[in-house]
């Protein structure tokens, strides 16, 4: 996290955690013991607006599916769901954090994109009890360092993404380098860390790292030209969103694609980002822990129903935010306050996961089989076709 979003989360959450106990901390014990036996109010808080709005859109979908499908209710009791809008960073998302905390008094927190905000929430849930359950946010230290006993995910680490794809890589180049790109911010560096870890530790070289500007580069060729000069033979790349778009883009119309296989941990080819790069991404190889061309029983069903529920293939997003109510109608089903549900999410146990089943490991994060997809064409339509798993679970 850069110097300025750090000194903005520090004292946000310190603000917001002084309020919060001190006006609400009566009342929300006593809703949530009434929620024992009445409705369970469960705070949906994901980006409404700005460029991480098709996230959210992503991940309340299938929060909401789920839901449905259990007929409103998780563990055997009825759910109300509250939506709030992260937006785009912790200026937002951790006072809409607090609205639900204070004034909807909801029992449990479930969502958040950006993982700033994760960590600026990270107190105030603790210091009021909720648990929260993260379905996207990827800051290491959410399941590292910062871990609670409040603070679940069941998204991934940056730097796991990343690992899972480095012994692989090391293995394609063999003696040759590999070239490192990724946005100047923390998931970024740790994206890149996490890569080259696994990858030197089979035997690889890296040819070169650069970490360009976050959310002001749109153009990537002075980038290209020293991958290009570099001499590597291959490159691997963190993006996501518009820079994913435009680094895809140019990276093919700069002549490297055909010359410089492009890796990349999968958020850099998902949902509507691989819609818009076209055939630039044709040939890309990536991790992740989910492909809708997953082939098991769960999957197969997950993607016609939210096709037909939604209109298009479901993404990691939203099955992520999927696995969140699968996990709470697990802990539910153990009682409905705060220590209650983190009882609860203690003994849940493996998830039938339309990525393939998962359980939480120690750090509260899933413990969870990472794929090697290959962006091809299929029947007019490009996919993240999986070709082998890269981790067990």
């Amino acid at each position: 996290m850069r110097g300025l979003a750090r000194r903005l989360v520090t004292i946000v959450a310190a603000g917001l955690t002084v309020a919060l106990v001190a006006g609400c901390g009566s009342s929300l014990e006593e809703d949530q013991q009434g929620a024992a036996s009445g409705p369970v109010k469960v705070g949906l808080l994901v980006p409404k607006s700005g460029v991480y709005a098709p996230l959210g859109r992503d991940m309340e979908n299938g929060f909401r599916m789920y839901l449905e499908a259990k007929g409103g209710k998780l563990g055997g009791r009825t759910v109300e769901v509250v939506v709030a809008d992260e937006g785009g960073g912790p200026d937002t998302g951790v006072p809409a954090a607090q609205k639900l905390l204070q004034q909807d008094k909801v029992t449990i927190l479930v969502g958040i994109v950006n993982s700033a905000v994760a960590l600026g929430v990270r107190d105030l849930v603790a210091d009021s009890k909720v648990p929260l359950i993260v379905a996207n946010a990827g800051a290491n230290a959410i399941t590292g360092e910062q871990r609670s006993d409040y603070v679940w995910r069941t998204s991934f680490a940056n730097g796991e993404v990343a690992a899972a794809l480095g012994e692989y890589v090391a293995g394609q180049v063999k003696d040759g380098k590999v070239f490192l790109a990724a946005p100047d911010y923390a998931a970024g560096k740790e994206a890149t860390a996490g890569f080259q870890e696994t990858f030197e530790a089979a035997g690889g070289q890296v040819a070169g790292t650069e970490l360009t500007p976050f959310g002001t580069t749109t153009n990537f060729q002075p980038y290209l030209a020293r991958i290009q000069r570099s001499g590597a033979k291959a490159a691997y790349c963190f993006y996501a969103g518009a820079e994913a778009v435009a680094f895809v883009k140019q990276y093919q119309q700069f002549g490297l694609s055909s010359k410089i296989p492009l890796y990349c941990s999968g958020f850099a080819t998902e949902g509507g980002v691989l819609k818009a790069q076209g055939d630039a991404a044709l040939g890309i190889r990536t991790s992740l822990h989910y492909s809708d061309q997953i082939d098991n029983p769960t999957n197969k069903k997950f993607v016609v129903d939210y096709r037909a529920g939604y209109g298009d293939a479901p993404t990691v997003y939203a099955v992520q935010a999927y696995d969140a109510a699968a996990v709470l109608d697990q802990a539910l089903a153990k009682g409905a306050t705060g220590d209650a549900i983190v009882e609860g999410l203690k003994g849940v146990g493996e998830i039938d996961s339309p990525r393939g089943p998962w359980r939480f490991n120690d750090g509260h994060g899933p413990d969870q089989i990472y794929y090697l997809r290959e962006t091809k064409k299929q029947g007019g339509t490009t996919v993240n076709a999986v070709v082998q798993p890269l981790t067990g679970s």
